[in-house]
């Protein structure tokens, strides 16, 4: 079963149970696959369908972090959009995982002891094989505590 049918039945199932928040999120997620669809003309893939998945959250995060403490209804709304959004975004990687990718990398350059001028190199070849799999400000920091490049 494709996304788009995946969430469309988990949409269905939100109305029946008369869960209209649960319904609002699955059907803004259902207009964004699609669009990505219509925009792109071709098939959604499962690449595709992490992309806007993760492109959703990241958006709710930010309305989050710039929304005011006393506006407990956007915020409590957007919390809600991010859990269920979770739900359908791929699995992201932890430290350990990100570190072997950038081992191999670094292997694969031949790099045993980076500095700071190969960072642009080994994130050149890194964030290609995380892309959509792991958060890139982790992916950042994993690779500055590993090399001990100082951050730029």
């Amino acid at each position: 079963m494709g996304r788009i049918d995946l969430v469309r039945s988990d949409m269905m199932a939100a109305m029946k149970a008369k869960d209209k928040e649960r319904k609002n999120v699955l059907s803004g997620l259902l207009a964004e696959l699609k669009n990505f669809q219509i925009n792109h003309m071709k098939e959604l893939s499962e690449e595709d369908a992490d992309q806007v998945v993760l492109k959703l959250i990241k958006q709710s995060k930010e309305t989050l972090s710039m929304t005011p403490q006393d506006r407990q209804d956007i915020i409590d709304e957007c919390n809600y959009t991010i859990k269920v959004l979770e739900e359908y975004a791929p699995k992201m990687m932890d430290e350990e995982e990100i570190k072997e990718v950038i081992n191999s990398v670094l292997a694969e350059l031949s790099i045993e002891t980076p500095s700071a001028k190969d960072k642009g190199n080994i994130m050149k070849v890194l964030m290609p094989k995380v892309k959509g799999k792991a958060d890139g400000s982790l992916v950042n920091k994993v690779l500055q505590q590993l090399t001990a490049i100082s951050p730029s």
